[in-house]
């Protein structure tokens, strides 16, 4: 009976951990995006922050940068967006 308890238990915790995990990497996404909207602001017409502050933190956007531009060239062909979410070719 202790056993039983001892791995249910345990389960339990795995099984709560994962989801933590999960939602901390969510949050992640999302304050990243923000991030991405304060700095970027500018390029859409919304200056949240002054541009000395933009240019200096500009380099530590150079992976949503990448990806945005990624978008920008798969974004009149839904065909290739396809492919490149599941990697074919």
């Amino acid at each position: 009976m202790y056993s039983k308890l001892i791995n249910w238990w345990r389960t339990f915790d795995q099984l709560h951990r994962n989801k933590a995990a999960e939602i901390h990497e969510r949050e992640l996404a999302e304050l990243q995006n923000i991030f991405a909207l304060l700095v970027g602001g500018s390029l859409i017409g919304a200056p949240f922050s002054p541009i000395h502050l933009q240019l200096e933190l500009l380099p530590k956007m150079e992976e949503e940068l990448s990806i945005m531009f990624d978008k920008m060239e798969t974004a009149n062909d839904p065909l290739a967006e396809l492919f490149s979410v599941f990697d074919i070719g």
